[in-house]
């Protein structure tokens, strides 16, 4: 029986061959997983860094919603005074009173 199938290359190629051939790939394997070990490091920094930089823009918010909040605080407080001064001076005037 032949077979039309080309012989494997263990069977035809020489050994030292094979051998510098398989070392090759376990490199190239190695410099894809540092690669890859690279890779991951920097995009963990670079999730780190976008997260620190989103809690600083939310910080930068929430100061701001404070400030606005405190003026506005301190407004109604105002405008509060305001209107009961005005309604003892109209009690005043309406009961004969100065």
């Amino acid at each position: 029986m032949v077979s039309g199938a080309p012989p494997k290359k263990i069977m035809v190629q020489p050994l030292p061959a094979i051998l510098d051939e398989l070392e090759d790939s376990i490199k190239a394997a190695d410099e894809a997983a540092k690669d890859a070990r690279k890779a991951a490091e920097e995009a963990r920094l670079a999730g780190e860094k976008a997260a620190n930089e989103a809690a600083r823009v939310a910080a930068q918010a929430i100061s701001k919603v404070e400030q606005v909040a405190k003026q506005a605080l301190e407004l109604a407080q105002l405008l509060n005074a305001t209107l009961l001064e005005a309604a003892t001076g109209v009690e005043k005037k309406l009961s004969g009173k100065r």
